[in-house]
């Protein structure tokens, strides 16, 4: 009998983590952080935990605690009986049980090729609705796949003006165009949805030059990071001339540059669906917040988080207007509440060695380096970002409720933690060069990895995936979401 139940206690463990029952424990000590004890963690819970009904329904161990019964895991098999047997009262799950079971779920086995060339591999994207993936190559090729079509390559494009490699692309909401920007004052903008496969030049289809240089051509202008608006009228750009642009592409003009830091802006993005705040990072080390509603004074920021002591390489935002998340060259992925943001930065120094991450290793005393005014909710660690912009996301909300955060990482791996206890609950190991980019599909639990060994690969859940896509297909009829 106890054979039995190491055995089962092993697979649900690795059903949860992707692996072992050793190593989930050996990861938990190594990374263990005090739970976050915040509104985000409450939000995160209620949108990721079983329903109330569906939890009493299910027998438990008397003599365990409330507290600890509250947080013990349900299975899928006994929270598919409960849902059989209607203890819900809806004869259906909710989106929150859905996502307590999907969640669970994680994209942790394989990798199966997706594609491979002879150059690295800088950008992955999955479309808004996951039907299409974008992969941008630094030898000038960017490549947009059918998912639901076998991965099928329904575009491969051509990049124009490209100086080092692809930095950024971003797809339209309605998934008409993409744009693409390199090292220079030009971002290009392209059409998706045309009939010929390859994209060279603007003589059949759109692959227009939008100009984002302020003193017209210049050589040494280079954007680092490109996002389309919600509603797909804007452009915004992170500049490495320590500014951010807006670009309105109804008028087809620059509407707005703020010069934002005192350092390259490598990573901008909307806040959310209003369009009305952005975020971005730096190599300042400072994460600000921007107001476009109410510019108190030109170029003041509506706010300053400060926490990292490295620069900025990407930051995420959780879409609600209030939360995001950055990845730093001091080797952290920290949490924000931008309800927590300063008027004002301090800026102490460290230390007296100076040290670039493109070439060097992190110095041996990196890791006592503390901020004294970290305004963060949550430092992550394990991953490692060196060389290249390395980014981090938020899970998506359909499937996860955003409990986790997943990062690429320099030692050629990907990592998932638990937003909550920062544990980290999965780690992606094949590839053979840096993980410069990751993209979690926004409903399957499926996992793409572009990496500088030149390969995209596709990570899944073990299994034969019978029963789960049943699961998600049914919920996303329930939801409308073909």
């Amino acid at each position: 009998m106890g054979d039995v139940m190491s055995r089962r206690l092993a697979l649900e463990s690795y059903m949860y983590t992707g692996m072992s029952t050793d190593e989930a424990s050996a990861s938990q000590r190594d990374h263990q952080l005090p739970a976050l004890d915040h509104e985000i963690s409450h939000l995160t819970k209620f949108r990721s935990a079983p329903s109330e009904m569906i939890r009493k329904s299910i027998p438990t161990n008397q003599n365990m605690p409330t507290e600890q019964k509250a947080k013990t895991p349900i299975s899928t098999i006994k929270m598919l009986s409960a849902r059989e047997a209607n203890y819900s009262g809806k004869g259906r799950f909710s989106s929150a049980d859905c996502r307590h079971v999907l969640s669970r779920y994680l994209p942790v086995n394989g990798p199966s090729l997706v594609d491979t060339m002879n150059s690295r591999a800088y950008v992955s994207q999955f479309s808004a609705d996951g039907s299409l993936f974008v992969a941008g190559f630094q030898a000038s090729h960017i490549r947009i796949y059918n998912v639901d079509n076998g991965w099928k390559v329904q575009k491969d494009i051509l990049a124009r003006s490209l100086r080092w490699t692809v930095t950024d692309t971003s797809l339209s909401p309605d998934q008409r165009f993409l744009v693409y920007a390199s090292l220079t004052p030009t971002i290009h903008i392209v059409n998706v949805g045309s009939a010929s496969v390859e994209s060279h030049a603007n003589i059949t289809e759109i692959h227009e030059g939008l100009d984002f240089s302020p003193n017209g051509d210049d050589d040494s202008f280079g954007i680092f990071s490109v996002k389309f608006s919600t509603d797909g009228r804007e452009l915004v750009a992170g500049t490495n001339d320590h500014s951010i642009y807006v670009y309105d592409l109804e008028a087809n003009k620059l509407t707005l540059r703020i010069s934002a830091h005192s350092s390259d802006v490598n990573t901008v993005s909307f806040a959310d669906e209003t369009g009305h705040l952005i975020y971005s990072g730096s190599d300042d080390t400072l994460c600000k917040v921007w107001d476009r509603r109410c510019f108190i004074a030109k170029g003041q920021p509506a706010g300053i988080m400060m926490g990292h002591v490295e620069g900025i390489t990407f930051l995420d935002s959780r879409g609600d207007s209030r939360y995001f998340i950055s990845n730093g060259k001091d080797q952290s992925i920290k949490l924000w509440d931008i309800r927590k943001m300063s008027s004002n930065a301090t800026s102490p120094t460290f230390t007296n060695y100076r040290w670039d991450y493109r070439s060097m290793n992190v110095p041996y005393h990196a890791k006592d380096w503390k901020h004294p005014c970290d305004q963060s909710l949550a430092t992550y660690r394990g991953h490692s970002v060196l060389r290249t912009l390395i980014r981090c996301y938020f899970s998506p909300a359909y499937s996860t409720g955003q409990k986790y955060i997943y990062t690429g990482s320099h030692d050629t791996n990907v990592y998932i933690y638990d937003i909550v206890t920062g544990a980290q609950v999965g780690k992606l190991v094949r590839h053979e060069s840096i993980v410069r980019d990751c993209s979690w599909h926004p409903f399957y639990p499926m996992l793409v990895t572009s990496s500088w060994d030149g390969t995209i690969a596709r990570w899944e859940f073990p299994g034969n995936g019978e029963a789960l896509p049943a699961l998600v297909l049914e919920e996303r009829r329930r939801h409308n979401r073909y």
